[in-house]
């Protein structure tokens, strides 16, 4: 494994000498732009290994992209290599359905300290949930991004992360999506403490990920984060999201593709060639 060649596939040439908040700022961009966030390994026949050299060597060398666990587990060898001061935390996703957040860790993502201040880190959430920069560690305080506003609130040592959604405009309706345009939605994305993990503490769930009932399990997800926007690609949906298309709007476009239109979508927006056929 080497650095340089991870710096290669993100697209990143900037310095790393200096482990501060603009070298950090910079990689995980470039990581998020260049590195999908997807689970198409379920569906095309192959196992996902929680090992550092497995995943090194498919999301590097077979430039493909990985689920969080994958994701997150790359940019914290990466990080620490170059000198930051981090470490693994657990966290468990907030499931709208049923109105609450998974009772057993479901989640990884990374806290890195520079300068006494703590910053979260996540390159692992995909979709219009995903943060694009560092998120400060403190309680009560709004955080805009490009993707919307991201705000961490603690209560009793947990702390839980939520974004402030814009209102959607649909290309086929021009009108906004939501039912109320006066109001934005808060989604609750996770939940976390800061206990440091190790990821040996993730083995039993990336198995069960793949052989339980699940979103994963019902779901083909590739995701990519774009310079304006997002693209999703869930089953033979292909969704075009631009942030902030019109002043407070973020402007979606959806698609159903076809088997030949999702291998080329794959390959033509999200840079990814399989090894083996996937079925959506």
């Amino acid at each position: 494994m080497n650095i340089q060649e991870y710096f290669s596939r993100i697209s990143y040439d900037g310095s790393h000498k200096d482990a501060d908040l603009k070298t950090l700022t910079a990689i995980f961009q470039h990581h998020i732009h260049t590195i999908p966030f997807e689970n198409l390994s379920m569906h095309c026949g192959e196992r996902i290994y929680l090992d550092l050299e497995h995943t090194y060597n498919k999301i590097v060398r077979k430039k493909r992209g990985g689920w969080c666990l994958e994701n997150n587990y790359l940019l914290f060898w990466a990080l620490q290599r170059i000198g930051y001061d981090i470490c693994i935390l657990g966290g468990n996703s907030y499931d709208p359905a049923e109105k609450t957040y998974t009772s057993d860790m479901d989640h990884v993502l990374l806290k890195v300290v520079i300068d006494g201040k703590s910053y979260i880190v996540d390159s692992g959430f995909g979709g219009h949930y995903q943060m694009w920069q560092p998120v400060l560690l403190a309680s009560g305080k709004d955080q805009p991004q490009v993707p919307g506003i991201f705000r961490l609130t603690e209560d009793n040592g947990i702390w839980y992360l939520e974004k402030i959604k814009r209102k959607h405009c649909n290309t086929d309706q021009s009108v906004p999506s939501t039912d109320n345009p006066g109001m934005k939605e808060i989604r609750k994305i996770c939940s976390f403490t800061l206990e440091p993990r190790d990821m040996n503490d993730f083995q039993e769930l990336n198995w069960n990920l793949q052989i339980s009932d699940n979103l994963f399990h019902k779901k083909s997800i590739c995701t990519l984060q774009t310079t304006d926007g997002v693209c999703n690609l869930v089953g033979w949906t292909f969704t075009e999201m631009k942030y902030n298309y019109m002043e407070d709007m973020d402007m979606v476009k959806i698609t159903t593709l076809t088997d030949e239109e999702v291998e080329k979508t794959l390959k033509d927006i999200f840079n990814i060639t399989l090894e083996n056929k996937l079925k959506p």
